[in-house]
């Protein structure tokens, strides 16, 4: 009788296995679960960004603002009669600021200012 009992539990044990271990099984399903949550995440991230970037492709093909924008901001282009200032960020005080802010030379860095009539070669 005895024998019986211990046979029924590594029956048991073995129908389980498949439920709890498979490739279908419980542990499978919840890191299937958790890798699905990620990819939607990873989704809804990239359709904003794919929704803003249709919406700026839309706004160069139909109007001239966008194209100043960018023209202005990453081109440094100025409109005709019109002055760019460029003032470069305050040097931290002490010798401790100094030495942990990098020093940069450059065109970039200095104060610009020109007019279109500057530009022409007038004075």
């Amino acid at each position: 009788m005895r024998w019986l009992a211990v046979a029924l539990l590594v029956l048991i044990a073995l129908l389980q296995h498949p439920l709890w271990l498979g490739k279908g099984g419980l542990l499978r399903v919840r890191e299937v679960d958790r890798q699905l949550q990620q990819q939607k995440e990873t989704n809804k991230r990239l359709e904003t960004r794919n929704a803003g970037l249709v919406a700026e492709v839309r706004d160069l093909k139909q109007g001239f603002d966008a194209i100043e924008e960018r023209a202005r901001f990453e081109l440094g282009m100025v409109k005709q009669d019109e002055v760019f200032v460029q003032i470069p960020d305050k040097p931290a005080v002490g010798k401790e600021a100094a030495a942990a802010a990098p020093t940069r030379v450059g065109a970039t860095d200095k104060v610009r200012a020109a007019t279109a009539s500057e530009k022409r070669g007038r004075p």
